[in-house]
């Protein structure tokens, strides 16, 4: 059936969202692998093991035997190798973050191991290739949110059975490309995948009626914004000040991070002294801060410069190739009291207009809104998951479910106070209920923008399917007697 080939596509890409989510190891397997059996670290492109005649026994120097355990070899795919160990520790990691372990059991997570690797194969094979740089930058990025979370690069090597910092660098940039390698070729296989309105057509009406997806309640909620402006004295204090950090730095070698902790506001940033690493052309940055940020030179400081979160300052810190690391400051001027009640006051304006029937809310919107993103469309709102319109109770970010929860069909809100969690300026609103969907089976009118997703989702289910097929057959694939009883959802068994 059409929805249970779905089921299987969403699952493997769960079982391969949670892979990813453990390319170097989980941290908090730390405490569970102290309890468990010591296994050998994971291996991605390993030498072959030499095994002897009497493999699990080896003699030591004293001529007494000595037990040992030895890694055995799971499966071989193209150039990739893949250990029992590699199992093991995957199903130590999922079992350590609390993933759902039903259908999960050691064959799904070979099979998910080998087609990873027959990606990677065929990418190599494909000159899908991913760069040293880009490989190194990401490595180092692993390696900095492990240790501000395991606490020194001492607890780090000891959790992973390392000597230095080098074999452990050397064995996470084999993971990584490894990954990166099988992401380019799994984006390449689906990236022209498009599906027709007829295509969805056929889909929704081969599906029985009694086996329709059930979509729950949903919500579409507009919203009218009043962003509160600091005084040009405001901001000229804050660009005096940016100024003043800049030169001590400059012409007294104060340190750009410490000034960083001190004084800016950046929530992401703040605490690492203000640091970005890996930022990129396309790193979702406001476009002015990157523009500034690709200006620069190594070891150069920005002029102040303004953006909707504020006023920064750059420091360029390194430069590779396409990829910069950079450490920045924030600050905001100030929001005076006073302009915080006027723009409340201005809301309630507003509000009490349109329940007078003087204009809609979708006028209101267009004519008074200062939020761009949603002001030329009556103020609705777009889900950031899908970009569609409605929102899914379950699934809604708590803080606007908060804000809406008890709103009835129609009703306005009083306004709110919001702080922006980036780091913006504090902003009032208020919003309104535009639509409610009770949870309901599929309906072809109602629900196209979903259904539409469903079947893209089956096309690229079959055509990632009929590409294993035919690389399975023209790559070597060999898997130990142990695992060939294994009911894998691809013919790695060849016949």
């Amino acid at each position: 059936m059409k929805l249970l080939k779905i089921k299987s596509l969403r699952s493997t890409r769960m079982i391969n969202k949670i892979l990813f989510s453990l390319t170097i190891g989980c941290i908090s397997a730390l405490a569970f692998s102290q309890e468990s059996e010591a296994l050998p670290d994971t291996q991605i492109e390993p030498e072959l093991p030499n095994l002897i005649a009497d493999s699990g026994i080896q003699k030591d120097s004293t001529r007494n035997f000595k037990r040992m355990k030895i890694d055995g070899i799971a499966a071989v795919v193209g150039d990739y190798v893949i250990l029992e160990s590699d199992i093991d520790k995957t199903l130590i990691d999922l079992r350590s973050q609390g993933a759902a372990m039903e259908g999960v059991d050691r064959c799904s997570l070979l099979g998910k191991l080998m087609e990873d690797r027959l990606y990677a194969h065929q990418a190599v094979q494909d000159s899908l290739l991913v760069s040293d740089d880009e490989v190194s930058a990401t490595t180092e990025r692993q390696i900095q949110g492990l240790l501000e979370q395991i606490g020194s690069m001492e607890k780090l090597l000891k959790f992973y059975k390392q000597d230095d910092e080098i074999s452990l660098r050397e064995d996470i940039n084999k993971i990584i490309k490894l990954r990166m390698l099988s992401e380019k070729m799994q984006q390449k296989i689906v990236s022209d995948i498009q599906i027709t309105p007829e295509e969805v057509r056929q889909f929704f009406n081969k599906i029985p009626e009694n086996e329709r997806p059930v979509f729950g309640a949903e919500l579409e909620i507009s919203q009218i914004v009043k962003e509160p402006k600091a005084t040009d004295e405001e901001k000229q204090k804050v660009i005096d000040k940016l100024n003043a950090i800049k030169a001590d730095i400059e012409d007294n070698g104060a340190s750009f991070s410490v000034k960083a902790i001190l004084y800016s506001q950046d929530p992401g940033s703040k605490p690492k002294g203000g640091l970005y690493e890996g930022v990129t052309k396309d790193t979702g940055f406001d476009k002015t801060f990157k523009d500034v940020a690709f200006s620069l030179r190594e070891g150069e400081i920005s002029e102040p410069f303004e953006t909707v979160f504020g006023y920064h300052i750059i420091y360029i810190e390194k430069i590779r190739g396409q990829e910069l690391d950079l450490r920045h400051i924030l600050i905001q001027p100030e929001i005076s009291q006073k302009a915080l009640d006027e723009a409340k006051m201005e809301l309630d304006s507003i509000r009490q207009n349109i329940i007078d029937g003087k204009y809609t809310f979708a006028e209101a919107a267009l004519n008074f809104s200062d939020e761009k993103e949603t002001k030329f469309d009556g103020g609705l709102l777009r889900n950031p998951v899908n970009f569609d319109s409605r929102f899914e109770l379950t699934k809604m970010d708590p803080a606007l479910y908060n804000q809406v929860r008890n709103l009835k069909d129609n009703e306005i809100s009083y306004p709110q106070l919001e702080q922006d969690p980036r780091g913006g300026a504090p902003k009032y609103k208020i919003l309104k209920v535009t639509n409610r969907y009770d949870e309901h089976v599929a309906d072809f009118a109602k629900d196209y923008i979903k259904i539409q997703q469903l079947a893209l989702t089956e096309k690229q289910y079959n055509a990632i399917k009929k590409w294993m097929d035919k690389h399975i057959k023209d790559t070597y694939v060999s898997i130990n007697e142990g695992s060939k009883d294994c009911t894998f959802a691809n013919n790695w068994v060849k016949k």
